[in-house]
């Protein structure tokens, strides 16, 4: 199967073939989000040597490992003598590159690096003093990969031996866009509309491993029930596997997933602190920001960029979904009856906008906005002395061309409809922002929804902007 999207990815990885220098890249990001696919397919013409780290291995078994893949890649029907270390290792490792003397750039490929590299095993000292000794000199490109974001992080990209300030570029692979997502399925013979499409998306996201777990032809319900609810679907149980794959004490991390999936429209820091009964202190900013570089929160400040009042939620799809209609309910379960519910259209309501905030790029060009500096924020107004009514905002960019845009997310099977009651809030937000903030800026209100606002006078009193999921799909 080619690569779907990944445009960004591809074109800095082809790049590092074209020169002469040596290339240490790293790339993160979370289990089955397709890292090591990536770089095999763009890679397959120059890559040389590949290793997989073993999970739970010592350094015994990680370098019977390194000796197979020596015998596989170099020495044709013979085995290699395993080595005693990691430095004789790459010692034969650079003995077998030397010998291929070809003049193309060659690869070498470690995969799953925080698994290789067992308690007291000296494998990052002897791959800096590699780097540094021999191969920082060379025509090549050495790729390591790793779903444990946190891990990689904090001993490669940020490592304070050997590999201080060595790596070339560091690529955070996120899972797949709405846009690439419709292209993966298609390329896989499967069509469905935007809006079933979304309907997916909200459920398992845009993780390439679940989305190549879709049947064709069977309905987007079908494939959930399937993979969700059925004795044998895969995702009835990958959230036991997910966290502890990327995080070594993953029961701090879950406990904050699951505060953030009690409150769909998000938590400040205190709110979390108190949900989970936490204390404040450095380790707990270090898990925030671990759960944010992997993809599974995201946090949005607020206009008038007040750091209490960030507000972090739950962004995985999967996660979501998972902790709403999966965890603690009965195993047998019929998801054509819940996707009927009531919790199901206010859920799919908060998650949709989750995912609107995610495809904030497809919005500002929808706007016309690309090209200009503009912040994705959050408002939430208590009502005081300055302003009678509470009102909250869960989306609304702040552009530097004077517009700030009132962000409104509707998830409806049919045209959105404004009445009077719902004009009013809508007046409450617009007036209300300008009443507190003082802003001098233009407040606009921009509407996405599955099929549109519904014109009445309402709308055209109030509405600037009505957008469809077709922007997230151009």
């Amino acid at each position: 199967m080619k690569i779907i999207g990944r445009s960004r990815e591809q074109q800095i990885m082809q790049s590092y073939k074209k020169d002469k220098k040596a290339h240490l890249l790293a790339v993160i990001g979370r289990r089955r989000v397709g890292k090591t696919f990536l770089i095999r397919e763009v890679y397959k013409d120059n890559r040389v040597f590949e290793m997989t780290g073993l999970k739970d291995a010592g350094i015994k078994k990680q370098l019977l490992n390194f000796t197979f893949q020596m015998s596989k890649y170099f020495a044709d029907d013979e085995m290699y003598k395993q080595p005693k270390s990691w430095l004789e290792a790459f010692h034969l490792l650079t003995k077998e590159l030397e010998a291929l003397n070809t003049k193309t750039k060659t690869v070498v490929f470690f995969d799953e690096l925080p698994w290789i590299v067992s308690r007291k095993s000296d494998f990052m000292e002897a791959l800096g003093h590699w780097w540094n000794n021999w191969a920082s000199e060379q025509n090549i490109i050495v790729v390591v990969c790793g779903s444990a974001a946190s891990w990689m992080l904090k001993h490669l990209v940020n490592a304070k031996g050997g590999l201080h300030n060595r790596i070339t570029k560091l690529i955070t692979l996120m899972p797949f866009t709405l846009s690439e997502t419709k292209a993966f399925l298609e390329a896989k013979s499967i069509h469905f509309t935007d809006y079933q499409i979304v309907q997916l998306y909200l459920t398992i996201g845009g993780v390439p491993h679940y989305l190549d777990h879709i049947a064709k032809g069977k309905s987007v319900a079908q494939n959930i029930q399937e993979l969700c609810f059925e004795k044998d679907g895969i995702l009835k149980s990958e959230f036991d596997n997910l966290y502890p794959a990327l995080f070594d004490n993953p029961k701090r991390h879950i406990e904050i997933v699951k505060a953030l999936a009690s409150k769909a429209s998000g938590l400040n820091r205190q709110e979390i602190l108190k949900k989970t009964n936490m204390s404040e202190g450095g380790w707990f900013s270090n898990i925030l920001n671990e759960l944010e570089t992997s993809g599974f929160i995201s946090t949005f400040d607020p206009l008038e960029n007040k750091k209490k009042d960030t507000i972090y939620r739950l962004t995985d799809e999967y996660s979501l979904f998972y902790l709403t209609f999966i965890d603690g309910q009965p195993k047998s379960r019929n998801w054509l009856r819940i996707s009927e519910s009531q919790q199901y259209k206010i859920w799919s309501g908060y998650t949709f906008e989750n995912v609107c905030i995610k495809h904030s790029d497809a919005i500002k060009k929808a706007l016309g906005i690309s090209g200009v500096q503009a912040n994705i924020n959050s408002y939430l107004h208590r009502k005081d002395d300055s302003f009678a009514k509470g009102f909250q905002i869960d989306m609304l960019i702040d552009r530097k061309d004077d517009i700030i845009n009132i962000c409104e997310m509707k998830f409806y099977a049919s045209e959105f409809i404004i009445n009077k009651t719902y004009a009013e809030n809508l007046r409450t937000k617009k007036e209300g922002l300008r009443t507190v903030t003082k802003t001098k800026k233009i407040v606009h209100l921009t509407f996405i929804s599955v099929f549109g606002v519904v014109e009445n006078a309402y709308k055209l009193d109030l509405v600037e902007n009505d957008f469809t999921i077709s922007i997230f799909f151009d």
